[in-house]
């Protein structure tokens, strides 16, 4: 069990490194980093000693709250305010978690 924790996290730091080196290469939104939130989600979802469908649970709101922060981030960087805000946020945040 201790080893595959182990693995698991080191698989995390990799993906982490792997995400970070693509998403300079292409980024849905300037300046909203996504490609992080996984690998950072599934170790804090480890260190919690979480599984199943409590580690699915934690790992989705987790990164759906980091890209709700990110987007918010950016948005209020490009001066946003109103609908337009909230425009951009909702598609950011789709953006960000939605998997292909």
């Amino acid at each position: 069990m201790k080893y595959f924790k182990l693995l698991f996290l080191v698989c995390a730091i990799l993906m982490s490194l792997l995400n970070l080196a693509l998403a300079q290469t292409s980024s849905p939104v300037a300046g909203v980093s996504n490609t992080t939130t996984s690998a950072d989600c599934t170790a804090r979802a480890v260190e919690k000693k979480l599984a199943g469908a409590a580690l699915n649970s934690f790992t989705k709101k987790c990164e759906r709250d980091t890209a709700t922060a990110n987007c918010i981030t950016a948005a209020s960087d490009r001066k946003l305010k109103g609908a337009a805000k909230n425009s951009f946020t909702k598609k950011c945040i789709n953006d960000a978690t939605n998997r292909d």
